[in-house]
């Protein structure tokens, strides 16, 4: 008998995401050293700081800033996460996140080139297997008059490769949304199809598909209110692709594992918490002339959590673009910590997690 497309993404799922898929995802900052290199050492101590809640990874993410990245420097940051990722088993996610489907499709052929160096394998789904890639992220293309045919084609031309893929719903970026007729169809074509990310904030795919996505994981990317977005709450999302899991990788595994204990005040307790913090950071950078807001507002949050009451004192972080982040916001963000009971005294960095 043949599977459904249910029970083919199921298996892939489980083939490629792990059994069960993990419910938090964080899409990791990059650090950059003095001379704008990828700081390995600072990075290696943020992924043992993440290990604490987090298994699972998109690299590169918006908060990772892949959409300022060259080609080259994609590629040394691949090389540099799946080192990174191999000690714990995590799964990564591969963000070839570009304007249309032929740079994308280009992307991913350069990434599948350093996954059959380092695995040996030229099989495709063997090399991402081996190297512990769960899928390639993939985004509608850029442009706000697009039409939905438009996007489908596209979308569908990346899809035909036939590769474990996730979508990234992120019209901050592509300027447009999938709708939901466009991605229930997507879905019920491609069993390949494994994730969809939305961080649009509306949450429309989410709230109008469900049972049409034939068991496509959903997550969150979107920030506040995290508790009652997740199934147990009564939400409709199977879990959380992050930004700020940078900063709080523990704070939102408990908001996790209490919904899904019924915990219901506790964790709408934490989420609370967060939500302030969070909105209060993304208002503070929401000005700045580089960067983006969640690359920036979570290079302040780890850069206080790393370095604790020694933040201020040092060096504020570093962009892509080789500017710092005003050194006034350190102060400020430690301060929305503190009000919310976020201990800022010591930092992971002493030896010392929050």
């Amino acid at each position: 008998m043949t599977a459904t497309v249910t029970e083919q993404r199921l298996a892939l799922q489980r083939r490629f995401l792990g059994d069960p898929v993990p419910r938090l995802w964080c899409p990791p900052l990059s650090h950059y050293d003095s001379e704008g290199a990828f700081d390995r050492e600072r990075m290696a101590a943020h992924w043992d700081h993440l290990a604490s809640g987090v298994t699972a990874f998109l690299v590169p993410g918006s908060t990772g800033d892949a959409w300022e990245l060259s080609s080259a420097e994609t590629g040394h940051l691949l090389d540099l996460a799946l080192d990174l990722a191999a000690p714990g088993g995590a799964t990564l996610l591969l963000g070839a996140l570009c304007p249309d489907a032929g740079t994308t499709l280009t992307a991913v052929d350069a990434m599948l080139a350093i996954l059959r160096r380092r695995s040996g394998c030229d099989d495709p789904l063997e090399a991402m297997a081996a190297c512990g890639v769960g899928a390639f992220t993939v985004c509608s293309p850029t442009g706000p008059d697009l039409a939905q045919t438009a996007l489908g084609d596209d979308l569908a031309r990346i899809l035909d490769r036939g590769l474990p893929t996730a979508l990234y719903q992120l019209p901050q970026i592509t300027g447009n949304e999938m709708g939901v007729e466009l991605v229930a169809g997507l879905a019920q074509e491609h069993p390949h199809l494994l994730l969809l990310k939305d961080s649009s904030g509306g949450d429309r795919l989410a709230l109008e598909t469900e049972g049409d996505l034939a068991g496509v994981f959903l997550v969150r990317g979107a920030e506040g209110g995290y508790a009652g977005w997740l199934r147990e709450a009564g939400g409709p999302y199977d879990g959380l692709l992050l930004s700020t899991a940078n900063a709080f990788p523990r704070e939102l595994a408990a908001v996790i594992a209490y919904t899904a204990a019924a915990r219901h005040e506790q964790a709408r307790d934490i989420s609370e918490r967060l939500t302030r913090v969070v909105d209060a950071a993304f208002a503070l950078v929401a000005d700045l002339p580089d960067g983006n807001a969640f690359a920036n507002a979570n290079k302040l949050l780890d850069h206080v959590m790393a370095l604790g009451s020694a933040a201020a004192n040092m060096p504020a972080p570093r962009l892509h673009a080789g500017v710092r982040l005003p050194a006034e916001l350190v102060l400020r963000v430690r301060d929305l910590l503190d009000r919310e009971g976020f201990s800022t005294d010591r930092g992971y960095l002493t030896g010392n997690s929050i």
